[in-house]
């Protein structure tokens, strides 16, 4: 009876009651891919993410940071290096024109050279010019408006260094069948490009038709209920179409009606209203709606915010998640080069069958945009966790076994990505889910003809037949215009990675460098998170992945020494490595010393607290990755 009373007592006082969240949580999965686009390109201006205010930009030997791509003279003789440069600077309509744009090419040659092994710094000059250009809030609003309404992830990179094939056979099976892969050489691939001709190409790759497991088989055997949404307008987008299994999969048999059907999105939109989707939905949009250059993003973004509302007005939004990411940048750059397995990783490395590269890893590959729509990811955050294309497989993996599925994990994906991929689920605070729903910006309705054809590209390009802009080159004597970004904050969630300025805060206070003292003290939060006393940068230790940085103050440069000590800027190599760990669920990050285990934390009574604790603090550090101009 008590029990029943204080349940009772929670609904009428609009709480609940004191209980932690689980995966269990979750009824409905929703993936959604779109076409062609790098974080860079979309989200470089955002506030609060790894973008164009990056401290650990990586600089080459030459002296030069990835910022500076090369320029030779063919292409100009006005300067040596093409910073990032706003796509829209003209003003006027070539706001409108860019819409239309088509930077470069996505293939797999272009995006190794662009890599250049590693230096990142021939999208210039091996892609075009326009590779290295960017839109910001006013040219994408709905995407901006639902990446930060809910959480991103600027540490997402696609699955493989190449274009839209691999990428999706990554997302359905985890593997492209490089050699060393779960798979053999008769099961189809390597699948380095969108070849889709039966047979091998004149290289011996990219064999066709696929003959490997997907993780759709494994959902089916094992009893989960998904479904693929698609059109017959689907840009050939739906990966499954490309294994024999499914091409060969007779009528009213689970692989055809599931993987191989043409329901239309308006049965997605339906079975979303009345509360009926199936575990796993899988989103296939029409192809001038993909945002694949030079479809337009307005035009994308209008669907994305279809799937959107229908998610977040569905009667089971309060246990539905949806993933929104791309498969690749479509020839557009990025600066974060691929975080990636060591030289000779089975399954990862390959020698260039075009002979122009040498031995090369074939993914992940750069960072695309990707954001996490429910209500355990609700409330403009970022999550730095390094992940890719397998992550989402890893994610429905977890939650399909906390649901109590069985021989649900597929023996497919190349074993370094399991081990290495984020799984996605410290992105979600199950404890404290959030029903409230941010306010989104209305997205213009694509334009049809009269047979209902979406022709809005097609009228970009017939008003601009050269949507491209006039490349900056020797104008960007200012770099601050060219590495534009917008002042503000996210709150961070996830293992932490380089690439943002972090404001610690615990109790109403912040970790702080006074600038007159050699310690470090704490001083009152402020409301955004601005005061640059309080901002640090984190640096990598000998291992990227130990969760073990070195600690630096963006006020000065100096850095963090024992027992809270503030070493002048010129003292790196006597800077103290402290394990930062993620607690997950809203309970923020602990910060403890490796060398004597002290816990650097705040106490009750809001004072800065280094000691040796019997267990680590039950409560960690709130922290917000910062973006300002100071």
């Amino acid at each position: 009876m008590v029990l029943i009373l204080g349940t009772v007592l929670a609904v009428l006082l609009g709480s609940s009651p004191v209980t932690a969240g689980s995966l269990r949580d979750i009824e409905h999965v929703v993936i959604f891919m779109q076409e062609n686009r790098a974080w860079d390109t979309y989200f470089g201006t955002m506030a609060g993410v790894r973008g164009f205010n990056d401290p650990n930009v990586q600089v080459n030997p030459d002296g030069q940071s990835v910022w500076n791509q090369v320029v030779e003279p063919s292409m100009s003789n006005a300067t040596k290096t093409l910073l990032p440069w706003y796509l829209g600077y003209q003003g006027g309509d070539s706001n409108e024109a860019i819409q239309c744009i088509t930077p470069g090419d996505n293939g797999y040659q272009e995006n190794q050279a662009s890599l250049n092994h590693g230096l990142n710094n021939y999208w210039a000059r091996n892609n075009t010019p326009w590779s290295w250009g960017y839109f910001k809030r006013e040219d994408i609003p709905v995407h901006f408006a639902i990446a930060e309404g809910w959480t991103s992830g600027d540490m997402y990179q696609e699955g493989q260094v190449a274009s839209t094939n691999p990428n999706r056979v990554t997302l359905v099976s985890g593997s492209v069948n490089v050699p060393g892969s779960p798979q053999n050489s008769t099961q189809g691939g390597p699948t380095l490009d969108n070849n889709e001709i039966p047979g091998c190409d004149r290289l011996g790759i990219n064999c066709y038709p696929l003959k490997w497991k997907t993780v759709y088989e494994f959902y089916e055997e094992a009893g989960v209920s998904w479904q693929v949404y698609q059109g017959t307008n689907n840009y050939d987008d739906n990966p499954l179409a490309w294994f024999e299994q499914f091409q060969k999969a007779s009528n009213n048999t689970p692989l055809a009606e599931k993987g191989m059907s043409f329901l239309g999105l308006d049965t997605f939109y339906a079975a979303a209203a009345n509360g009926t989707l199936p575990e796993v939905s899988f989103i296939v949009g029409p192809k001038e709606l993909s945002e694949h250059p030079p479809w337009q993003p307005k035009d994308g973004a209008w669907l994305q915010k279809r799937v959107v509302d229908a998610v977040i007005k569905s009667p089971k939004y309060s246990s539905t998640l949806l993933m929104i990411s791309y498969d690749e940048t479509g020839g557009f750059g990025d600066h974060v080069t691929p975080f990636h397995s060591p030289p000779g990783t089975p399954g990862e490395w390959i020698k260039d069958p075009l002979g122009l590269f040498g031995d090369i890893f074939v993914g992940p590959g750069f960072r695309v945009p990707f954001y996490i729509i429910s209500p355990w990811t609700r409330g403009n955050r970022v999550f730095t966790e390094r992940a890719d294309h397998n992550s989402q497989i890893l994610f429905v993996e977890q939650w399909l076994t906390a649901r109590g599925y069985k021989s649900i994990q597929t023996d497919q994906m190349v074993p370094w990505r399991r081990a290495h991929m984020s799984n996605l689920v410290n992105a979600l605070d199950l404890d404290n889910p959030d029903l409230s729903l941010p306010s989104l910006p209305e997205a213009e309705t694509p334009i049809t003809n009269s047979n209902g054809d979406y022709v809005g590209w097609s009228q970009c390009e017939s008003k601009f037949p050269n949507p491209r802009p006039p490349v900056p080159y020797g104008q960007q004597q200012n770099s601050t215009n060219a590495l534009w970004f917008e002042d503000g904050y996210k709150e961070v969630v996830g293992y932490l990675t380089e690439g943002r300025y972090l404001v610690p805060e615990k109790g109403g206070v912040a970790l702080t460098n006074s600038g007159k003292r050699n310690y470090v003290t704490v001083t009152t939060a402020t409301e955004n998170h601005e005061d640059k006393h309080q901002r640090w940068v984190i640096h990598y230790t000998d291992d990227p992945e130990s969760g073990i940085f070195t600690i630096s103050s963006a006020l000065d440069g100096r850095w963090l020494g024992a027992r809270g000590a503030l070493l002048d800027s010129d003292q790196a190599s006597d800077a103290e490595p402290v394990r930062i760990t993620f607690l997950g669920n809203g309970l923020g990050y602990t910060l403890q010393y490796v060398n004597g285990n002290q816990y650097i934390d705040v106490n009750h009574g809001g004072q800065l607290n280094i000691a040796t604790q019997p267990h680590s603090p039950d409560q960690g550090f709130k922290i917000f990755s910062v973006t300002y101009h100071d």
